[in-house]
């Protein structure tokens, strides 16, 4: 299969999107994904080993913050490296659908990488706060370690949803009605993609460690609203 055909199969085999989906992954991030799909599928990759690939640029992203001394032009290759490996991220499940559905081997590997960098991510920002940025006070670093439990028990919940609705023969969130443009501007700020491109400010850390503050606090927001949402619905099943 030719690029172009791919790229034009994959632009009709969409997966739906889920209510709320923030606007960096419907509208940045998957449309990436589906350029890099249709480019890896014609080098005959398998989705996992797009999977494997995405985990190197993040996992090489989020190792710099903690090991090279903050810096402009660090900032910018941790935001390059980490949204990389999240468009490949995408591209992995759209390699997957050029090649008639994915494996649960392959579902596994995809889930099982992104828990690791959610928990990992925050915390090595943490260590790169604590090793390179003048902090007035130690009590900054309780910021990413808060989102390092937002995230993951966010990302936990997610999973276990569209387990519990599968158990019930519920459909997924991403195959129930859409996302409006509008509820997906409102959650950018809650946006992985959006917590990616805030690495370009990591070399200026007294801006950095504000808009961090402000990504953590709409992170934690967010779970107050969604949590019991989310545990109304289970009660329904």
């Amino acid at each position: 299969m030719s690029y172009a055909s791919s790229y034009r199969q994959l632009a009709d085999a969409q997966k739906g999107r889920g209510r709320g989906a923030p606007a960096y992954s419907l509208y940045v991030n998957r449309p990436v994904g589906r350029i890099l799909a249709a480019a890896l599928n014609e080098l005959h990759l398998t989705p996992n080993q797009v999977s494997a690939i995405s985990a190197v640029f993040t996992a090489a992203g989020i190792v710099l913050l903690a090991t090279v001394p903050a810096s402009v032009w660090l900032g910018i290759v941790v935001w390059l490296l980490l949204a990389l490996g999240y468009a490949l991220d995408s591209a992995d499940g759209q390699v997957a659908r050029l090649r008639c559905g994915g494996s649960v081997a392959g579902e596994w590997l995809d889930h099982v990488i992104d828990a690791f960098k959610t928990v990992a991510l925050p915390l090595c920002v943490a260590i790169g706060w604590f090793r390179f940025f003048p902090l007035e006070h130690d009590a900054w670093l309780l910021v990413p370690l808060a989102l390092a439990i937002g995230t993951t028990g966010e990302f936990f919940a997610m999973i276990l949803n569209d387990l519990l609705r599968a158990r019930q023969g519920v459909p997924q969130a991403a195959q129930q009605g859409g996302s409006s443009l509008a509820r997906s501007l409102a959650g950018l700020p809650t946006d992985y993609g959006v917590q990616c491109l805030a690495f370009v400010l990591w070399g200026f850390p007294a801006v950095f460690v504000i808009v961090y503050l402000l990504l953590s606090v709409a992170k934690f927001g967010y779970l107050m609203l969604a949590l019991p949402t989310w545990f109304r619905r289970m009660k329904k099943l």
